[in-house]
């Protein structure tokens, strides 16, 4: 049997041992107040997080792809946050990818038994075609999921870059990959339930390993996302918005020049900072190396 003795996410937290005899405004507060501890303990994270957002932007500017792998929660959390990367920062549906133990099918129906092969874990990344480019981000709470630790061992096998995030010390994960994220929420509310406080440290750490490497590819100017898809009448207001704020220019004059970027926010930014055409605008920020930040340092010159 596997031993969860020693693992933080699986012990009794004794500030809610009355917690099926609690009022529900009661378990509002015992929970709000519990949820704290998802944020703070990230704090002692903070250099291993700058290592790993390090080696993930790394991957990004040299066309490479990130990855999550994970099993139950914590592989929905790498899904939700893969898809949600392409409406935000413009990129394609193959740069930051989730794989889930079990398949595409296990993030709305439980796949028992998936989690515990390293086989599989190894086997999907093998299909995707993972390569030295790529960098692997294993998600496991508990820190000693077989899935997962397969597909890490797989990345190192065919040299990609590997990470992980855990909600536990010492893991058996951290044992074998350097870059691992040990953030520990501590007991959860309810015994053992990981979807809660170890969730959202989770997808709180995802959060900040996704944006921030966008911001080395262009994706970000100042706080804007410069490469937003404009896919529906929110996002059109958006756009326009940012094009707006970002140089100063009219509302009426963000739409006429978006219209001639071809809908490019980033283009249609560049093309009134320079006053300039399209064409010479991705000119310019091809040669800046895509971020908008380095183009009007140029200009200052």
């Amino acid at each position: 049997m596997v031993d969860l003795s020693k693992m933080s996410t699986e012990k009794v937290n004794p500030n809610t041992t009355e917690f099926s005899s609690m009022s529900i405004g009661e378990a509002i507060r015992v929970m709000n107040q519990e949820n704290y501890y998802s944020v703070k303990c990230i704090e002692q994270q903070f250099d291993m997080l700058e290592r790993v957002i390090e080696t993930t932007s790394e991957a990004l500017e040299k066309g490479g792809r990130i990855i999550y792998t994970g099993a139950g929660t914590s592989g929905r959390l790498g899904l939700l946050d893969a898809v949600e990367c392409p409406p935000t920062f413009g990129v394609d549906y193959d740069t930051v990818i989730g794989l889930i133990a079990g398949g595409d099918n296990a993030f709305d129906e439980a796949m028992e038994g998936a989690e515990d092969s390293k086989e599989l874990g190894a086997e999907d990344l093998r299909k995707i075609g993972l390569n030295e480019k790529d960098v692997v981000i294993g998600l496991a709470a508990s820190g000693r999921t077989p899935y997962v630790i397969g597909g890490l061992e797989y990345a190192k096998e065919v040299g990609a870059k590997y990470c992980a995030v855990v909600c536990n010390r010492d893991s058996e994960i951290s044992r074998i990959c350097p870059l691992t994220t040990e953030a520990e929420p501590g007991p959860e509310v309810l015994t053992g339930s990981t979807r809660l406080k170890a969730g959202t440290t989770t997808k709180l750490i995802l959060n900040m390993i996704s944006t921030i490497s966008m911001i080395r590819i262009g994706k970000i100017y100042k706080n804007y996302m410069v490469d937003v898809k404009m896919s529906n009448e929110k996002l059109v207001t958006r756009g326009t918005n940012i094009v707006s704020e970002v140089t100063g220019c009219s509302r009426d004059e963000a739409k006429a020049v978006l219209a001639k970027s071809g809908g490019g926010v980033r283009t249609a930014i560049a093309m009134l900072l320079l006053g300039c055409g399209k064409e010479e605008a991705e000119s310019a920020l091809e040669k800046a190396g895509g971020r908008i930040q380095n183009l009007v340092k140029e200009e200052g010159k």
